[in-house]
């Protein structure tokens, strides 16, 4: 299949939050890095030409403020989901919430914690760039990306079954491409 006809994965955890005390754990707003962390995440998909089509994100304020500061970056106005499922999902349950997009989209930026992030692109890379793959088994810190490609519908994505061809910390300007 040309690459062009591959439906592209991108998985996004949350820039660095706060941790306000009496605040419940969905309303956490982002730390001054976060703030700092996320434009450049956005500028990273942008540079990387990875604009996402649709975007499916936590419902978490961490996670709300993130893609507000993302899409500042990105030069475009793709269609937004917030999605309660993905709020401390698995990594089973985030598979479960990205099979249902439409197949008309080709590239979908997820937005989501730890660990269920992390696990979902081990689970789902069964093969990849070197690098990326020893980068994302060593840590997936926050505003952290991995770019996932994968030859069929969304429907059928399975374990083992995409490649990771990209895996991204913005905020150290550490790109392994």
């Amino acid at each position: 299949m040309p690459r062009s006809a591959h439906t592209r994965l991108i998985v996004l955890r949350h820039a660095k939050s706060a941790w306000p005390e009496g605040v419940a754990d969905d309303e956490r707003p982002l730390a001054g890095r976060g703030r700092r962390d996320a434009p450049a995440a956005g500028r990273w998909l942008r540079e990387a030409r990875c604009v996402p089509e649709l975007v499916i994100c936590s419902t978490s304020r961490r996670t709300r403020e993130t893609w507000e500061l993302v899409a500042a970056e990105l030069g475009a106005v793709p269609e937004v989901v917030f999605e309660p499922r993905v709020y401390e999902a698995t990594a089973s349950a985030l598979l479960d919430v990205v099979r249902a997009v439409p197949e008309r989209r080709r590239t979908v930026l997820l937005i989501g914690h730890q660990p269920g992030v992390q696990d979902l692109v081990l689970s789902l890379a069964g093969e990849g760039d070197d690098q990326a793959l020893a980068g994302v088994h060593g840590k997936f810190p926050t505003s952290a990306i991995a770019v996932l490609l994968f030859p069929g519908p969304w429907a059928r994505l399975e374990p083992g079954s995409a490649a990771l061809t990209a895996f991204a910390i913005p905020r150290g300007l550490t790109v392994r491409r």
